[in-house]
């Protein structure tokens, strides 16, 4: 009488990262609001945090986190809200520290020699008193990486801010730094990124703003 043959491992399940960026607000695409406090939410940003909350119904979410920042925190509550969890600031979401530039207008900034290192060269970037985007990369990639290992295997929903994400995803895709600027996200919209331990990311959306979320995941 033969053996069984030993059956196969079981292959790891992957950890399913959510990254939304937070709803519209009375500044977006005209001012750099940067970690100034007590910038909320418009009606308009309001309406895409419930939408958010709408497209992610079904999915099984595991755990919630945010940005510190109030613009963040609102577009999650409607999302806690609607699954009972509680949402957990993390720091590691917050935005980009634009040190000097916080507050500016953009239609300002754009005329500056500097923005063109922005735009071009971010990689070579440090804003003045503040983070550098290598250094806003490096904090979002490493928070992600200990969400994954809090939560090996779940989903997680993070509401963060639009330079961080779009760094996360330039990081996952394998792209340059230099080329993150090319990745669009929007208020209000969902990138997902899955890994699973010793694989490479992969990316499973970006920039989405109308489809439901829950076939990312089977319940």
């Amino acid at each position: 009488m033969t053996a069984a043959a030993p059956s196969a491992p079981a292959a790891p399940q992957a950890t399913l990262i959510l990254l939304v960026r937070h709803g519209q607000t009375p500044t977006t695409g005209t001012v750099l609001p940067g970690r100034a406090p007590g910038l909320h939410l418009s009606g308009q940003g309001r309406a895409q945090a419930e939408r958010v909350a709408e497209r992610l119904a079904g999915l099984p979410i595991d755990a919630i986190y945010s940005s510190p920042l109030e613009r963040t925190r609102e577009t999650a509550e409607p999302t806690a809200v609607c699954t009972g969890l509680e949402v957990h600031e993390n720091a590691g979401l917050i935005e980009c520290d634009f040190g000097e530039w916080t507050g500016a207008a953009l239609a300002e900034l754009a005329g500056l020699p500097q923005w063109q290192t922005v735009q071009h060269t971010p990689s070579a970037f440090r804003f003045p008193n503040g983070e550098s985007f290598a250094q806003m990369q490096a904090r979002m990639v490493g928070t992600l990486e200990a969400l994954c290992a809090a939560h090996a295997g779940g989903v997680v929903v993070c509401f963060s801010h639009a330079d961080p994400i779009k760094a996360a995803v330039a990081h996952a895709l394998g792209t340059h730094l230099d080329h993150f600027q090319r990745i669009v996200i929007s208020p209000g919209s969902v990138s997902a990124i899955s890994y699973v331990e010793g694989q490479a990311p992969a990316v499973l959306m970006v920039n989405a703003t109308l489809e439901p979320l829950s076939g990312l995941r089977k319940s």
